[in-house]
């Protein structure tokens, strides 16, 4: 892990992910429409049978960036291809950057534990590095985890010789805690009371 789609052809494909069935360009940061998670900048939707399909068939898809799926893209399509969970609401989604429609990355959350946690990851394609895309998709996949049922505390572990990964989950508000294994936990909680 590592913390661990061109405008007018998607509009007019129902299967393109910024198709007007798929998602509204016009809605607020932060709000939903269906499963997908919409900020300022970024649509955070759900992996589609056709999407794991191509990444795992290496069929190139003309709403990817250039450097879409990179090696982390390729194994969570895989898990998420043998996790038929993971393509939920509550699971693993592909980053899309509304501007352009192109698919940019990854994050997802993994099933929770019975203690009312969970861990999520996320990457994005170095094309698209150093715009703020993961802390914004961050920050939107922890508030939305933390609404959900029975879930108190979101977590992403880091290896410490990652600092890229440290300073997105710094920028996403996360609070940096011990880990263990020789990581380094971020986490955040919901509000008690």
């Amino acid at each position: 892990m590592t913390s661990h789609l061109s405008p007018d052809s998607a509009a007019s494909d129902p299967s393109s992910p910024l198709s007007p069935a798929s998602s509204d360009a016009a809605a607020s940061a932060g709000s939903t429409r269906g499963a997908d998670l919409l900020t300022e900048r970024l649509v955070l939707r759900p992996w589609s049978g056709s999407e794991l399909a191509a990444v795992l068939g290496g069929l190139r898809q003309p709403h990817w960036a250039a450097d879409y799926p990179d090696d982390g893209d390729r194994v969570i399509a895989g898990f998420t291809a043998g996790h038929p969970e993971a393509r939920g609401t509550y699971g693993q989604r592909q980053i899309i950057e509304r501007a352009s429609g192109l698919v940019v990355g990854g994050i997802g959350l993994f099933p929770p534990s019975d203690d009312g946690s969970v861990e999520f990851g996320y990457g994005v394609v170095p094309s698209r590095r150093g715009r703020g895309y993961a802390p914004e998709a961050a920050r939107a996949l922890v508030a939305f985890a933390l609404a959900a049922p029975g879930v108190h505390t979101v977590y992403a572990d880091v290896e410490p010789a990652n600092p890229a990964s440290l300073r997105v989950l710094e920028k996403a508000g996360l609070e940096r805690c011990a880990g263990s294994d020789g990581l380094v936990r971020f986490r955040a909680t919901a509000p008690v009371g």
